[in-house]
């Protein structure tokens, strides 16, 4: 194929390649800050689809959306858009797992998404196949098209997806196909490959879709949205985005379908060592789940809908590779859907992914000067996750081109560090996905104070408006002084206060205590305190919910800044100088191949490589302080 004829097409500052999550980010950040951008797609109709789920956020991921927000990416502005459903997870449990979920109108959210692209002035769309990456002297010197056309640039973000020699799955049936029918990229891979990238196989799957004139809902239990719609953008939180929620439902398996599953397995490509990638062990195939846990006799499936404008229903907790025919069979034996009609079969699909620990953490490849990669060619699974490394890519890229620093988030300050830093640290054998279990640092890391953390790095980069920073700047004030107000009012044990509190189902009083304090016991909070407060200003339901969580959590947040500024202290410790550890006596044979194979930036970075021991990070401490202590007697 690369015998075509080739001519200069154009010249760029940024190619991304690739129009999901990860492209769009990757493309609107360069674009955004100067940089001439050309964002290439194999379809124009495969701009941010939404190929499995038809849903943003939720578990973690929600964090993800809320931090590309603060620091001026498009994702959960796109969603407040196009969403049909909004429900936030887990309030039964503290601030720090709190999580938005929302249903997306699929086809809305690709169009609305399309719109912002079109309208993006350093931004150039077009659809085209890459074929190969021009590199000369390990720096990139622009990319090859299907049609012989050469753009070339100065830097190129990778985000192909599952696209890279994609390969479509369902049962005995399998052929090269990328995600809902779209082409496959066959071609980028073989050039990878000689071009010395070591390639590995990823597998990932999505259920079938069904006719919702088909489905029985009155066996199933509804699933409404929250009443009061939380968005996902910090710049819609005054807006009003009421809109007629569409409900979700909940039903279950049979036994039966079981049975017919597990009488079929042999016909499951997974099974049948047909499929040689490693699918997500967070979102397994429902023959995974018969199996897994064989004493179950139902799993939840979430019956979910596509849009407005389509009939077809999404029927989550039901992905297979099992064939079609058994697919007709299973499926009629979920309660609710013994009449079912299935629109679009389900399928597994497996595509090439590198393994990300040849990056560095601003996603650029370590040898490879100005070649960066994004989402799922990274290992990641999820659009959210893809999103981020987008974002952070696009903004990377920029920065090289302008010989600015390097933006890199670390484990401390966003869930997209803690994203980024595993990917690039530790070698995963199956798609990553975001949970709030991987943050260590999750309380001072919620959803709700994205903006606090992350606005005023957006705004230094140059992705954040004046009126965003200036509005979270303001929002700072507001709580702080709030905070400080409360702290100056003092509540005295007086019988009024006491049998107020009484009424509150909280115990009286015996000494003056300041509001503040008064408002971390457990069964008061900051509304129903109002009592004792009656000159209380209004304040935004967001501000509100600030000062609430700093003063119910105080404690446990000030443990966790003391735990923080310990993991800074060895991140600070830099070791980019080091060009081989086989000379630093004392570190093991394991340790030395892992950390000349990843070239961690800190000591913080090594000690979370798998293969390094703690003895070993003991040993780059000394040899640190020694080289300290030789460089100071030199001088």
């Amino acid at each position: 194929m690369r015998d075509v004829k080739q001519f200069v097409a154009g010249e760029y500052d940024v190619v991304v390649v690739g129009a999901g999550h990860a492209g769009v980010e990757a493309a609107l950040a360069s674009s955004r800050l100067g940089m001439q951008t050309l964002l290439l797609t194999i379809s124009l109709d495969s701009i941010a689809a939404l190929p499995c789920n038809p849903n943003i956020g939720g578990t973690g991921k929600g964090h993800l959306v809320r931090e590309i927000d603060a620091l001026g990416g498009e994702m959960a502005l796109n969603i407040d858009k196009a969403f049909i459903q909004s429900r936030m997870l887990n309030t039964s449990k503290g601030p720090a797992v709190h999580s938005l979920r929302v249903q997306a109108d699929k086809k809305k959210y690709h169009t609305e998404m399309k719109k912002v692209l079109e309208d993006e002035p350093n931004l150039n769309l077009m659809q085209a196949e890459v074929i190969d990456v021009l590199i000369e002297d390990n720096e990139v010197k622009g990319v090859l098209t299907r049609t012989g056309a050469v753009y070339r640039c100065k830097a190129v973000v990778l985000a192909t997806g599952t696209y890279l020699k994609a390969r479509v799955y369902m049962g005995e049936v399998n052929f090269p196909s990328g995600p809902d029918g779209m082409f496959p990229a066959n071609l980028l891979s073989d050039a990878l490959k000689e071009k010395g990238f070591k390639l590995r196989r990823m597998k990932t799957g999505t259920p079938a879709r069904v006719h919702r004139d088909s489905i029985d809902f009155s066996v199933m239990e509804v699933q409404p949205g929250d009443e009061e719609i939380v968005p996902f953008s910090f710049m819609n939180m005054d807006k009003g985005l009421d809109i007629d929620q569409v409900p979700c439902y909940l039903t279950y398996t049979t036994e039966k379908m079981h049975e017919i599953i597990r009488d079929n397995l042999h016909r499951s490509p997974m099974y049948a060592g047909e499929i040689e990638g490693v699918g997500p062990r967070y979102c397994p195939s429902i023959e995974d789940k018969v199996v897994r846990f064989a004493d179950r006799d139902k799993h939840q499936v979430f019956i979910e809908p596509e849009g407005l404008d389509t009939k077809e229903m999404y029927v989550q907790g039901v992905s297979t590779s099992l064939p079609v025919e058994v697919q007709h069979q299973m499926y009629k034996n979920i309660i609710g859907l013994e009449n079912v009609r299935i629109m679009r079969p389900a399928y597994a699909i497996e595509y090439d992914a590198i393994d990300a620990t040849i990056l560095k953490r601003t996603l650029e490849h370590r040898e490879i000067k100005n070649l960066f990669f994004a989402g799922q060619i990274n290992g990641s699974s999820g659009y959210e996750e893809a999103a981020a490394q987008g974002l952070i890519a696009g903004i990377n890229a920029a920065h090289n081109i302008k010989g600015k620093e390097p933006f890199i988030l670390d484990r401390s300050e966003a869930y997209i560090g803690v994203l980024i830093d595993d990917l690039v640290t530790k070698e995963t054998n199956e798609p990553y996905r975001m949970m709030t279990s991987r943050a260590e640092y999750r309380l001072t890391l919620r959803q709700d104070n994205a903006d606090l953390r992350l606005t005023k790095k957006g705004y230094e980069i140059g992705l954040v408006s004046e009126e965003r920073y200036q509005r979270t700047i303001a929002k700072e004030m507001v709580i702080n002084e709030e905070l400080e107000r409360l702290k100056n009012i003092r509540i005295n044990p007086t019988e009024e206060v006491n049998k107020k509190l009484e009424e509150l189902g909280s115990t009286p009083l015996k000494n003056s205590i300041s509001l503040y304090e008064l408002i971390k016991r457990p069964e008061l909070n900051y509304d129903n305190t109002i009592i004792f407060d009656p000159d209380r200003k209004e304040l935004k339901r967001e501000v509100k919910q600030q000062v609430e969580i700093q003063i119910k959590y105080e404690g446990y947040i000030k443990k966790q800044m003391a735990q923080i500024e310990q993991f800074k202290k060895l991140e600070n410790k830099k070791l980019d100088h080091i060009e081989d550890y086989s000379v630093i006596k004392g570190l093991s044979n394991e340790a030395i191949q892992k950390l000349n194979h990843i070239r961690p930036d800190s000591v913080g970075q090594a000690s979370r490589i798998s293969g390094v021991s703690p003895s070993d990070i003991n040993v780059l401490l000394i040899y640190l302080e020694q080289m300290r202590r030789k460089g100071k007697n030199n001088d």
